[in-house]
């Protein structure tokens, strides 16, 4: 009984990033979390391409999800399939890193293009990708020791804000922190420049009651150091035929310190995230994001505009240092990863 109101709890109190209407898309602008909770209303696909670029809408399925209802407002006013199909790899081409986008949008342009059959099949995405939060969270707690006290360690955001659903990673905490007598500290990494970790998970996990320990991420190894953290869970953003993946910068920088310090390092993702197409982590393009996000916080400059900046949104954790993948389907070592997914992606 106290599980089932637990979980009605944190199903009332998931958060909606994304929200089609028919008419126009519904987004809720993460660049202003915390302090501020303000939804636009996008009534073309160029606003929902400026959206993702910009990082208003962000996280891999939350994106691939954007793109998807992106396609269906070209389709309220595209009706030549030629222009169409051109709308429809403008959205693709929004951010390059994350599979999720272009996999969306080519699922889309299997459809007859109609706008009732782009809408329906648009639907059916976030339908699945909630479904999928739930069955990778349940599946992450078969990973986890039997014992009372927990403490965890994760980066960037992978919760409600990211998906569809109770989240990635986060999913795994937030169903965890339901089960009775089981106590748990999640500790935050900010995943500078954008601070993710700081305004948008802690946030996020505040709101469920869970505890959370924001650090800097250069903090991370130390904390690995001296304290005992049962695992580290991130997300992702493509995960490729070798198990190499792509995730935000600084997750490889965690998986190093994890490995030193035999710490559990998991990938948690949809199959939506996952690209066979590619042999190795040497082939995905890593998005390198304006220098501005470097030079400038919150409209204040804090280093010399003159200067060089090096700004990649992305990093590549090789897949021997990632422990398991826990996905919709199951859990699998990186050498299991194609053999599960063949027939999936």
């Amino acid at each position: 009984m106290l599980f089932d109101l637990g979980l009605q709890f944190i199903m009332n109190n998931i958060i909606k990033p994304l929200e089609y209407t028919g008419s126009f898309l519904r987004v809720l602008d993460q660049t202003l979390l915390p302090e501020q909770e303000i939804y636009y209303e996008y009534s073309s696909y160029q606003e929902v391409i400026l959206a993702i670029q910009k990082m208003i809408i962000r996280g891999a399925p939350a994106i691939g999800l954007a793109g998807a209802w992106a396609c269906c407002l070209a389709g309220q006013k595209i009706k030549n399939k030629t222009e169409l199909l051109k709308a429809f790899e403008e959205i693709a081409q929004a951010r390059p890193t994350a599979v999720n986008l272009a996999k969306a949008v080519n699922r889309l342009k299997n459809t007859c293009l109609s706008l009732p059959d782009l809408e329906l099949e648009a639907n059916k995405m976030f339908e699945e990708d909630f479904q999928m939060c739930q069955q990778m969270a349940s599946y992450g707690l078969t990973v986890l020791p039997n014992k009372s006290e927990y403490k965890f360690l994760t980066h960037c955001n992978t919760g409600s804000l990211a998906t569809a659903g109770i989240g990635t990673a986060l999913g795994i905490f937030k169903l965890l922190a339901l089960q009775s007598k089981k106590r748990l500290m999640v500790y935050a990494c900010e995943t500078r420049p954008y601070l993710q970790g700081a305004r948008l998970t802690a946030w996020e996990l505040h709101k469920l009651n869970i505890p959370v320990t924001l650090l800097p991420d250069s903090a991370a190894a130390h904390l690995l150091k001296t304290e005992k953290i049962d695992a580290v869970f991130v997300g992702a953003d493509r995960i490729v035929a070798n198990g190499d993946t792509a995730n935000k910068i600084g997750t490889y920088s965690l998986a190093l310190a994890a490995l030193v310090h035999k710490t559990p390092f998991y990938i948690v993702a949809p199959s939506t995230s996952i690209d066979l197409s590619l042999a190795s982590g040497e082939e995905i393009e890593i998005e390198e994001r304006p220098k501005e996000e470097l030079i400038y916080f919150q409209g204040k400059q804090i280093a010399p505009s003159q200067i060089n900046c090096f700004n990649p949104a992305f990093d590549i954790t090789p897949h021997n240092l990632i422990t398991a993948f826990i996905t919709e389907k199951g859990i699998c070592s990186p050498e299991k990863l194609k053999n599960l997914f063949q027939n999936y992606v």
